[in-house]
């Protein structure tokens, strides 16, 4: 209210609610209560905010240039927060800059967003900022980023094709046993006789989708929850990676090629940005993605420890290849381990290129046998009984 005692509403825009009773009493007005404002024609999804690779490499690249140029820190995440079009990656720089604007650096304000910056991210912004090299430690994580972004789209390129037609079949099969097998069911009554073996097959599935949908539903839920906390679990994770590299028709192969690709990238990113030798394993096994690859890590950080090689524990590795070993071996011999990780991570990123294509060719004739085989057992099971009527009357 006013000082002659008249109410007052308004809406005011601040960080804070302090900031907020600040601005009102700064206008002579006593302050009796502040909330948050939400319309109720707004709805807020917050869940389906996210940020995209694509955001967060353009934000580190802009943030780079800005630093080079000489604009300080602080400016420079202004700037950012001015101008970065995605609202979640928006908060998450207004914090950073408020923490930096309190005291921290900017490694330690990254790194109280570990969803949105990883550890990678964290430790080659810090070895920028003790080593003076900030801005070309920030286009080393946006060329890691890009590179990542770019595997990434190349797998995801590669399930699209089988994860539309498997689902385009799932809903002809479905459709097919819910609307047709019953009409044909009834005809089959009035026709009599034992029906044939593949029909009884169908026939039972219809009857299962159409009276039991809700058990179907209840039974898939259940698969799926038990197979992801299993997959979510120590043991079970262990089991599934190790499971995923022996996935026949190449797929295994190409999740090889993956995990190498993002091993000897992350590597080679981490000493190449001036990030001690430890740490950089460290933080190597952590972001492998593959447990496999994080366990093997763990038997060459002990190696380093006790002043062993890299390499030597590669050796015993199956998912490392002798190829890989060698040249590890050899970047250590000559001190130019991070160089030669780039080129076996090129050479990896390329091999998982061409197989994705490879095996993108393989699946489409299988995916239409596929679904032809699921139509097609569909139909043939549905007019056995009527050929059979046919026989009988002929």
């Amino acid at each position: 209210m006013d000082l002659t005692g008249a109410k007052a509403t308004g809406e005011v825009d601040a960080d804070t609610k302090q900031a907020v009773a600040d601005q009102l009493k700064a206008r002579g007005l006593i302050v009796l209560d502040i909330s948050d404002k939400h319309s109720s024609k707004e709805i807020n999804l917050g869940f389906l905010k996210r940020i995209k690779p694509t955001d967060l490499t353009i934000m580190v690249r802009q943030l780079s240039t800005m630093v080079s140029s000489g604009m300080t820190i602080l400016r420079a995440l202004y700037v950012l927060e001015a101008q970065t079009e995605n609202e979640l990656l928006t908060e998450v720089i207004t914090s950073v800059r408020k923490d930096v604007e309190a005291g921290l650096a900017l490694s330690d304000a990254l790194e109280r967003h570990p969803k949105v910056f990883s550890p990678l991210f964290v430790a080659m912004t810090r070895a920028g900022e003790t080593g003076g090299v900030l801005e070309s430690s920030m286009m080393r994580v946006a060329d890691q980023l890009e590179k990542e972004d770019s595997l990434r789209r190349q797998v995801k390129s590669a399930m699209t094709y089988p994860i539309v037609v498997l689902t385009f079949a799932g809903g002809i099969l479905i459709a097919l046993v819910t609307f047709l097998v019953p009409v044909f069911v009834g005809v089959f009554k009035q026709f009599g006789g034992d029906l044939p073996f593949i029909t009884k097959i169908t026939v039972a599935m219809s009857a299962a989708v159409t009276g039991y949908w809700w058990a179907c539903i209840a039974v898939t839920s259940l698969i799926v929850w038990a197979f992801r906390k299993w997959k979510n679990s120590y043991k079970g994770r262990g089991q599934w990676d190790a499971f995923r590299l022996r996935i026949p028709m190449k797929i295994g192969d190409i999740v090889q090629k993956i995990s190498l690709a993002r091993w000897s990238r992350t590597l080679s990113a981490l000493m190449a940005a001036g990030v001690p030798l430890m740490q950089a394993l460290d933080i190597t096994a952590q972001t492998a993605g593959n447990r496999v690859v994080e366990d093997v890590m763990e038997s060459v950080i002990d190696s380093v420890k006790q002043g062993g090689t890299i390499a030597e524990p590669l050796k015993a590795a199956p998912v490392f290849p002798g190829m890989v070993v060698q040249m590890v071996a050899v970047g250590e011999e000559t001190g130019a381990l991070d160089a030669m990780l780039s080129k076996i991570a090129d050479f990896y990123e390329d091999q998982v290129d061409a197989a994705v294509k490879s095996l993108t060719s393989i699946l489409e004739p299988l995916m239409l046998v596929a679904v032809g085989g699921m139509v097609g057992f569909i139909v043939i099971s549905m007019y056995l009984p009527l050929f059979k009527v046919y026989d009988s009357i002929r």
